[in-house]
């Protein structure tokens, strides 16, 4: 019944849209304070064409994370953290959510989340982090690059973009013959490098990429489009290729 369900609102999806139906998104909230968070709820706030709810590890656990959500977004904080109050049992619920159609976003710790390179990690992006050792490699405005895929998903025209970096993972592919190749949508041409950080290992990394699991979809900013001025619209784009739909 459940699987029926789920199918039906898949296909539903794009009729509800087409009515002027907002996407109904659930924001992950492990209790602790981030300010990605509260950036993420203001500029979500400047759109009509979405309502949130906030929805805690516990509530996960029970199985509210569900129809009619159509996205789970998980913001900037400690993703360690994320991982680990959500659990096992949570951790599951995530997954089986995205592989039964629903949308994944992961920002800066989010992203994190989604790779398959940490025991507390949902390991529904093919990829790994490089230089684990330096996470904390610091914060600024860092230029991204374009290809013709991420400028298409993303609705770009520019080659590059500034965005603000605040240690999230610099992403490359994992080879996990269990889940499919990720979609490189923009990568790092500036880095930082501050307390201990090598320079030179930045510059190349993945910065946004996507990738299907299941038959729900995944997108990931190692950056923060949500505090970046003027950066709403990449983040709207990434959210509505997250549900398959170009709204």
């Amino acid at each position: 019944m459940m699987r029926n369900f789920t199918l039906f609102f898949i296909l539903l999806l794009p009729s509800l849209l087409a009515a002027g139906e907002p996407l109904k998104l659930a924001i992950f909230d492990d209790n602790s304070y981030s300010r990605s968070r509260e950036k993420l709820i203001a500029a979500l706030e400047r759109s009509k064409d979405f309502e949130f709810q906030k929805i805690t590890a516990e509530q996960i656990r029970a199985g509210e994370l569900k129809q009619p959500f159509a996205v789970l977004i998980a913001p900037g904080g400690s993703s360690s953290w994320q991982g680990n109050v959500l659990g096992e049992d949570g951790r599951a619920k995530v997954k089986q959510f995205v592989k039964d159609g629903g949308g994944y976003v992961g920002i800066c710790a989010g992203a994190y989340l989604a790779t398959c390179d940490y025991k507390w990690s949902l390991h529904i992006l093919n990829a790994k982090v490089i230089d684990k050792q330096h996470w904390a490699r610091g914060i600024a405005d860092l230029e991204v690059s374009l290809p013709e895929p991420g400028k298409q998903l993303l609705g770009e025209s520019k080659d590059r973009l500034t965005l603000h970096y605040h240690q999230g993972p610099l992403l490359a592919p994992a080879e996990n013959k269990e889940l499919p190749a990720y979609q490189e949508l923009a990568r790092f041409e500036t880095e930082v490098a501050k307390n201990g950080a090598p320079m030179g290992v930045m510059v190349g990394t993945s910065a946004i990429v996507s990738a299907e699991y299941g038959a729900g979809r995944v997108l990931c900013y190692s950056p923060h489009p949500e505090m970046t001025e003027g950066q709403d619209a990449l983040l709207y784009a990434g959210i509505r290729w997250s549900t398959g739909t170009k709204k």
